[in-house]
């Protein structure tokens, strides 16, 4: 049922009577009810559940000293008690067990942590097969032209989790052995129990799973802890969030059993306690439903409701029942699917649960907005209207033209053919190109970026609001900017037939590429036309064809459609050569599927999806925005040594990616992981162009991803090794980001640097350490961004399974367990656990085939009077299956389609002949 609005009290309570408990770290996460007889027995007595956190100067101390270590926490998704930090050797993981170690930090969060003596650290194992990988990050048409040869998908980051193994508080001890396996949040669930991330871990056979991040994105080395390492997972047909909760069974004698026995190489894994919070990068937000206490009779429940989070990685959080709807202690079950969000205030070292209060109530779980809304709110990311102060810092005079004197400061490229390619949705165009041919047979190639500096004065309110928002953010169906919309989409945006302010770089080309001449300077340019890439696409492939003006947009009639298709076609044969010579030269692409949407104009509900296809027109732009950026990299860094602000990408995790070349290897795959280039070639070379290899080859590169570690902005001057400062991907030694600064803060510090290089400004006057703390907040903002985005596609994901669904799909194999298997499914590219005991067999059977796992099912057969239909699934298996909603909110499973006789065979028969190259 829907309900009214109501005022909700944001006063800040006080610590509730009777929360301060005595509870040891085993009883955390008890109700209050459940500690009631011993409050009773400690009447009068606090008793710390955390310990205090040190001081300031010893944390200091210990961490020039090398007593303590930081670094930022990265909670397991689906255990919640589980979290880690990365080790500054560059090694394993550093594990934290449990929520008391963890002393109240919260995923995302700088820590301190003081390791634990040996003999409390726990064993590892690392397993031999290909763990499950999850749900990929996909944006429904990129807004980075500049992708970094891997796409940046920046996965995922920080979804939401999972409720704990079915096993009390009072009897966890922590894990007897942990598996290692890697993860990151988008390997968790969706923001209601959907297992999405398919990252299981109870008894996982895989090597620890490559993290899902791409260029962008955070290493995330995690660790997935079991009771028993001999441990079998029987998946439960249960729905909801109890599915992990699961049977054991010790059989030692199973081939799992065995097999993990066998594959086993035993060690320690660090262990730490959180013993101070650096930075509470959490926002301390979350959206989730409300509960009535369990225990009627107490105080507590008198007073306060319980906050259940949607991720579980957040603790359970008491709140007042004065900010609670008035009616909510009569009718608390008509608010059972009441989306709220609630604010952390308070964690005292003697309370098990937070201390929130409400901030808003959201509508139903499972609708759009109201999911968008608590996305949003969670991950920090400001949808407030601009304030006055910010809106007065724009010109107020429109329509606003450029001002006489500015016009004598600038180059004039206002008759020259310049162009923009971008989505067919775009606003905030903030980039152009130019292409014109010189009497030598050289080119002319300009690539001009909106002058947004001009715009965005240093020091004022516009200046600080954008540099506290740090990015747009891209969702399905809207963008929250990072500048007022009178900049973003109109002053700012190179909309065709305007006369616009730009930053440009202009080279001489040979028609090979190379660069003969460059220029960088303030420009003024008037774009002709506003070609979509489907436009630049059309034109690439009929290079000969007159294309009617009805099938292009309105072109200024200073310039015609020959011309702009003349410059279309150089700037493509350029790019092929651009893009050619950086493959040759070293670069790697990790291109994963990526899902775009059609929605209902007046619902805004998905109608349909499809797997977005980067072209030849993609690929142009492209190009010429690398270029420039590192054009711009190197003149920053030659002027300004110190003050650069630049951008770097670490090699990948060197155990995760000897992991997985081990298991190519045992599948019959050699990859030659030397050099970015050299796994280039390995993922480009080894494949043909058959259905079945273009599958194998999108499963590769998806577990190649993983080990990638996070793209990070830099300030030159804080690193002495200029070797740090290489970008992985595109194996160049600078790189930075200029052309997107409608949309990103980090573009707009560099073109102030680059006006300062050139002489347009005064030197900057920044201190290194001060550029860092601006790009660490960059880097912040932008995963959060990234994160947002991949929950809001896969929110209308689950969306559209819902109302159109089932959908049907070929989808391969990715991973194979005793009793389950992992699977890439081809159509969407989300990645989904099939359970061998949901589907209509009569029994199955997991075995090892040399090296190789196999799942052996005998299908009941869908006639009485036929034969069981046999299939068998090993690891780059093709099958079909089946994605259906679930009663939950959100939460969608997949199922196997039962094979007919000859599709059996088939797979049999394709199984026996995979191919060894």
């Amino acid at each position: 049922m829907n309900h009214p609005d109501y005022k909700l009290n944001l006063r800040s309570p006080g610590i509730p009577k009777g929360v301060s408990s005595v509870v040891g770290p085993n009883a955390v996460g008890a109700s209050p009810g459940d500690k009631k007889s011993k409050n009773k027995s400690m009447r009068g007595k606090k008793k710390s559940i955390f310990e205090t956190y040190m001081s300031k100067e010893d944390v200091s101390e210990g961490l020039k000293r090398g007593t303590l270590i930081q670094g930022v926490l990265r909670i397991n998704p689906k255990k919640f008690h589980e979290a880690f930090i990365p080790s500054p050797d560059g090694d394993r993981d550093i594990f934290i067990d449990g929520v008391i170690a963890r002393n109240r930090a919260l995923n995302g969060d700088l820590v301190v942590v003081k390791l634990l003596p040996e003999d409390q650290w726990k064993p590892r194992i690392t397993l031999s097969l290909p763990g499950v990988l999850g749900l990929q990050a996909v944006k429904t048409e990129s807004n980075d032209k500049e992708t970094e040869a891997t796409s940046e998908a920046d996965i995922p980051e920080e979804c939401c989790g999972h409720q704990p193994l079915q096993q009390s508080p009072k009897d966890w001890s922590g894990p007897d052995v942990i598996i290692e396996a890697q993860f990151d949040d988008s390997d968790s669930e969706d923001r209601h129990g959907n297992t999405s991330g398919l990252v299981d871990g109870v008894k996982k056979l895989s090597i620890y799973t490559p993290d899902k991040d791409m260029v962008t994105s955070p290493p995330a080395c995690q660790l997935l802890c079991v009771p028993n390492v001999l441990s079998q997972e029987q998946p439960s047909r249960g729905k909801g969030k109890e599915d992990s909760g699961v049977p054991v069974m010790k059989d030692e004698s199973t081939p799992a059993a065995q097999d993990t026995r066998a594959l086993s190489e035993k060690s320690l894994q660090k262990s730490a306690k959180v013993v101070y919070i650096l930075e509470k990068k959490h926002s301390r937000a979350a959206t989730g439903i409300l509960k009535l206490l369990a225990d009627k009779n107490s105080d507590l429940f008198k007073k306060y409701a319980l906050f259940s989070p949607s991720d579980h990685r957040v603790p359970r959080i008491y709140v007042p029942l004065k900010d609670c709807p008035q009616d909510f202690m009569t009718r608390s079950k008509d608010y059972a699917n009441t989306l709220f969000i609630c604010r952390i205030i308070d964690w005292k070292e003697d309370c098990n649960f937070a201390l929130g209060q409400l901030a808003k109530s959201l509508g139903q779980a499972g609708e759009i907005e109201p999911e968008t809304e608590g996305i949003l709110t969670e991950y920090g990311v400001d949808f407030s209207d601009f304030p006055s102060e910010v809106l007065e810092c724009l010109p107020q005079s429109l329509p606003w033209t450029i001002p006489p004197d500015e016009v004598g400061k600038r180059r004039d490229l206002r008759k020259d053919c310049i162009f923009t390619i971008d989505p067919s949705t775009a606003r905030d165009l903030d980039d152009a190109l130019s292409c014109r041919r010189l009497t030598d047979g050289t080119f002319e190639v300009g690539v001009h970026i909106a002058d947004v500096s001009y715009f965005v004065p240093e020091g004022s309110f516009l200046d600080k609001v954008a540099a506290e928002r740090a990015t747009s953010v891209y969702l399905v169906q809207k963008v929250v900017p990072m500048l007022p919309r009178l900049l973003c989409e109109e002053l700012c945006s190179l909309n065709p037939m305007t006369d616009k302010l730009t930053f440009s770089v202009i080279w001489k080309l040979t028609p090979e590429g190379k660069i003969l001449e460059e220029w960088f300077g303030r420009t003024i340019i008037r774009s002709c036309t506003k070609l979509s890439y489907d436009h630049a696409q059309s034109m690439i492939e009929k290079p000969t064809e007159k294309i009617p003006k009805e099938e292009l947009p309105p072109i200024s009639p200073e310039h015609s459609v020959e011309e702009v298709h003349q410059a279309v076609l150089n700037l493509h044969s350029i790019a092929k050569q651009l893009r050619r010579q950086r493959f040759v030269d070293g670069a790697l692409r990790l291109d994963q599927l990526k899902l775009a949407f059609t929605l209902d104009h007046e619902t805004g509900l998905p109608q349909g999806c499809h797997i977005y296809e980067y072209r030849d027109s993609n690929k142009l732009v492209e190009e010429f925005m690398l270029l420039a950026n590192m054009a711009v990299a190197h003149k920053i860094f030659r002027t300004f040594p110190e003050q650069a602000l630049l951008r770097r990408h670490p090699p990948p995790q060197t155990k995760m990616l000897s992991d997985l070349v081990e298991f190519c290897d045992q599948m019959g795959l050699p990859m030659d992981v030397s050099s970015a280039g050299a796994l280039n070639k390995s993922l480009t070379k080894t494949f043909g162009d058959d259905k079945y290899s273009l599958a194998r080859k999108e499963v590769l590169t998806n577990m190649y991803s993983r080990p990638m570690q996070m793209a990070l902005y830099f300030c030159s001057g804080m690193l002495q090794d200029q070797a740090q400062f290489r970008h992985y991907a595109l194996n160049v030694p600078l790189y930075t980001h200029f052309t997107s600064p409608i949309r990103r803060f980090a573009d707009v510090i560099v073109h102030r640097l680059l006006a300062a290089a050139l002489g347009y400004s005064e030197q900057p006057d920044v201190e290194p350490d001060i550029l860092q703390k601006q790009a660490d907040h960059c880097n912040d903002r932008r995963m959060a961004s990234k994160r947002v985005q991949e929950l809001s596609i896969g929110l209308f994901f689950a969306v559209l399974v819902k109302e159109s669904g089932p959908l049907e799909s070929e989808a391969m194999v990715m991973g194979v367990l005793n009793q389950a298997f992992d699977v890439l499914v081809l159509r969407f590219g989300v990645q989904k656990r099939i359970y061998c005991n949901a589907l209509a067999l009569r029994s199955y059977h997991f075995q090892k085939v040399g090296k190789k796992p196999e799942l052996t099912l005998i299908w009941e057969p869908a006639d009485l009077e036929e034969e069981p239909t046999q299939q068998v699934i090993t690891i780059f298996s093709l099958v079909d299956v089946v994605l259906q909603a679930e009663a939950t909110a959100l939460k969608y499973n997949a199922i196997l389609k039962r094979p007919g006789p000859e599709h059996s065979q088939d797979l049999e028969k394709e199984s026996d002949e995979e191919p060894e190259d």
